[in-house]
């Protein structure tokens, strides 16, 4: 019996199967293997065992048990290894380096292992090694070697170009959106003109203007008047001089070019003061103009579009597919009055030659032979003044946007949105020559990573955007267009518009959910003007990083998808510490002139751009959570609720309390914080969570956008970044009345815009709370 039992473990007895002998691969012998059968035998009721026989048998069952444990614990490891190995890509925690993004087996990437991944460090490195320098110049120089207006054949020619290339890419799709919008031109039968008259409006002598600069969207017509030097056109300007005593009514007002003021800004603040017509000039001491020294020439002028806002001023708030199809309407931002652009030459001619009080100290320019006088008259015997006439043109025009993408791998229906400028009324290197070679070197760069392993969650939006001179028509028709949905897929929008201005001072204009953003990439990012050194290392040598962060402006390209659409935007700009570049906006604007202004650093200033937007691009669409700062507007409720607190004896004498809207940004500050903790505690693997957390914090911006003002009369509706009545801005600017003016603060107009901000910041914080049971609402 012994001998049976021990047989079952051993294979010895004539039950087992004996092994045969034979040959290993590769000619060796094959060694005897004992085939292992083990059977349950039972023993028979009644037979005898002795007592080895039972401790023998004992022994083998341990011995057994000793086999299969063993067995056990490795086959255990072995499946633990192999599911560390497949699986510790998914880990949130496990490295440094962020999330991992599983390699596409067929990829092809020779520097990493088959079945591999990519870290965020290596997507890095692939996207500095992907970038060219050389690509960007080459580009450059093609888009800017001639005028390329909207509607001409040199810009559709471009157009072409440019769809081809990206179709040559290889993108998951490429396509065009197209649209007729009203622009407007120089007139090709009348120009523009000048004129001194005497007091009856007979003429005494022309001034004659340059025939190609003009303001786009002035009002056409005559105007007459006396002359007001009113410096950069700014709002305190116009008060300064109200309290001076200077009469504006019926004036013509002589403006520089610059004080933070754009063109249209300028116009519409000159229009409300009482002025018939306003011309603008370049100041030396605001712009070079020693064409020795990279400067303008004193007969040169800028051209800018005087529309107070953007897109088709004759479709405000829905986009311009066919005319036909709307009813006849028009932006309220269309000025009235004629603009007009006029250089240093003409203006020294009118601004030597007027009377009246001294200027107010810092606003005298460097006009040569100009002593700084307010007006409105002329010195000289004889009353005299300036007609001025304005001639342009409307003309519908088909503008074409293009677009391509990179689809995203998990979240395809969210995108991070780089866009440019490509057209411009003269060579446009920096307007639009600079934005179309940065486009088209990171569509390549991107295109080329997704060959070589990259995979991005997100979706990736190339565009070139037409009619970009007249106020951002293509982008804002586009916006127009998807104004409904944008907030549920555009996850941020990064314009590459004149990037290059310079290469010593990185600027960021952005929304405040993009900020943290930029310190990241500035650390990977080296100086294009100080080799081995980052920009990070030299912006600390001049204070915080957030120095360069600045809020979006009005002309930028980035200002309407937070304004109007409500989706966080950016814009950078490297510019010059001494001296600025004079020539956008001109027809001197050309490659040759950066590259003299740059030193020849034109593709390492390029090359530092393109990788800092690639950089927060690829953060963007690789993160599991979006990297978007849904705190940072709890800082600016705060800084209106300390304003409110230094003027509350002054509202509560008048029945007024800021209650509610010191409850409203509590509401909102708790339901950000809530929701950075709740997203901090869970797990970010978990595909569904993810996107709902994320769906939340891609709405943060459109909350901000004001319900309760009409989009076709008020389209910037954002609280925080737009214009009207509705905003922030414009409510502690009435406030400051409480104490500078009491008789012009205004009850019922303050209690209105405290009730607007007030609710938009309520509906924010319930928004962002999730669903109606979250909500903080205490009985």
């Amino acid at each position: 019996m012994m001998d049976s039992v021990t047989g079952l473990i051993t294979g010895a007895s004539g039950g087992g199967a004996q092994a045969d002998e034979g040959v290993e691969e590769g000619g060796g012998v094959r060694r005897r293997v004992p085939h292992i059968e083990m059977k349950l035998v039972p023993l028979e009721e009644g037979s005898e065992v002795t007592l080895n026989s039972d401790i023998t048998a004992m022994m083998d069952r341990r011995k057994a048990a000793v086999y299969l444990t063993l067995i056990g614990l490795l086959i255990f490891c072995t499946a633990f290894l192999l599911g560390y190995v497949a699986f510790r890509g998914m880990c949130h925690l496990c490295v440094d380096e962020g999330d991992l993004i599983p390699l596409n087996d067929a990829a092809g990437v020779d520097h990493l292992p088959e079945g591999g991944v990519l870290y965020m460090a290596e997507l890095r490195a692939m996207l500095k090694k992907y970038l060219r320098e050389e690509r960007i110049e080459s580009t450059l120089r093609r888009v800017s070697r001639a005028s390329h207006p909207p509607g001409s054949s040199e810009g559709n020619a471009l157009a072409r170009e440019i769809l081809q290339n990206l179709q040559n890419l290889g993108m998951d799709h490429t396509w065009t959106d197209s649209h007729y919008a009203t622009l407007q031109f120089p007139s090709r039968t009348q120009r523009n003109t000048l004129w001194l008259v005497d007091s009856e409006g007979a003429e005494l002598e022309e001034i004659l203007l340059d025939s190609e600069g003009y303001c786009a969207y002035s009002a056409t017509g005559t105007a007459t008047g006396g002359v007001v030097y009113v410096n950069y056109g700014r709002r305190q300007d116009f008060e300064d001089l109200r309290a001076l005593g200077v009469s504006l009514n019926g004036s013509i007002a002589v403006v520089r070019v610059g004080g933070a003021v754009s063109f249209a800004e300028k116009v519409w603040l000159a229009q409300e003061a009482g002025h018939v017509g306003v011309l603008i000039y370049p100041d030396p001491a605001d712009v070079p103009q020693d064409p020795r020294r990279l400067g303008l020439h004193s007969n040169a002028v800028i051209s800018e579009h005087v529309h107070l806002g953007s897109g088709d001023p004759f479709t405000p708030g829905f986009p311009s597919f066919n005319h036909t199809q709307f009813p006849s309407t028009q932006s309220s931002g269309l000025p009235i009055i004629p603009a007009q652009p006029i250089s240093a030459n003409v203006a020294s001619k009118l601004l030597s030659q007027l009377s009246g009080a001294d200027c107010p100290r810092g606003w005298q320019g460097r006009l040569p032979y100009v002593q700084c006088v307010l007006g409105p008259g002329f010195t000289g015997p004889g009353e005299r003044r300036v007609k001025m006439a304005v001639y342009n043109t409307m003309k519908p025009v088909l503008l074409n946007n293009i677009f391509a993408s990179i689809e995203g791998k998990v979240e395809p229906d969210h995108y991070i949105i780089i866009g440019a400028q490509r057209d411009s009324w003269g060579p446009g290197a920096v307007k639009s020559g600079v934005g179309t070679a940065l486009l088209m070197e990171l569509a390549r760069t991107f295109s080329n990573m997704v060959e070589n392993g990259f995979h991005p969650r997100r979706s990736l939006l190339f565009v070139s955007w037409d009619g970009g001179d007249f106020g951002n028509v293509g982008a804002t028709e586009w916006l127009e267009g998807y104004l409904t949905m944008l907030h549920l897929k555009a996850v941020a929008y990064f314009s590459l518009d004149q990037a290059i201005l310079g290469d010593d001072n990185l600027s960021a204009y952005t929304s405040p959910l993009l900020a943290d953003l930029i310190e990241g990439a500035i650390k990977q990012v080296e100086h294009p003007k100080h080799t081995g050194q980052s920009i990070l290392s030299l912006v600390q040598r001049q204070g915080s990083w957030r120095n360069i962060v600045k809020p979006l402006y009005l002309n930028s390209g980035a200002y309407s998808f937070t304004a109007f659409g409500g989706v966080p935007a950016m814009q950078l700009h490297f510019n010059e510490d001494a001296r600025s570049y004079p020539f956008v906006n001109t027809h001197l604007d050309s490659m040759g002139r950066l590259q003299e202004l740059l030193q020849g650093r034109l593709g390492s200033v390029g090359r530092a751009v393109a990788e800092l937007v690639g950089l927060m691009a690829l953060k963007l669409s690789h993160d599991h959570i979006l990297p978007l700062d849904v705190t940072c507007y709890s800082n600016s409720a705060q800084q209106l609720s300390a304003t409110l607190n230094q003027h509350a004896a002054q509202l509560q004498s008048r029945g007024l309390s800021a209650q509610w809207v010191f409850s409203a940004r509590g509401d909102f500050s708790r339901a950000a914080r809530n929701l950075h903790e709740a997203i901090q505690n869970s797990d970010v693997q978990d595909e569904r969570l993810a996107r709902l957390y994320n769906t939340r914090i891609m709405r943060v911006e459109y909350y901000f956008l004001s319900q309760y003002v009409s989009v076709v009369e008020t389209p910037f509706r954002h609280v925080f970044h737009g214009r009207g009545d509705h905003t922030l801005s414009a409510l502690a600017d009435h406030l400051s009345l409480l104490r500078s003016d009491p008789q012009m603060f205004d009850e019922a107009r303050f209690r209105r815009q405290l009730a607007l901000f007030t609710w938009t910041l309520q509906g924010a914080a319930n928004a962002l709370s999730g669903d109606v049971w979250n909500i903080d609402n205490p009985l």
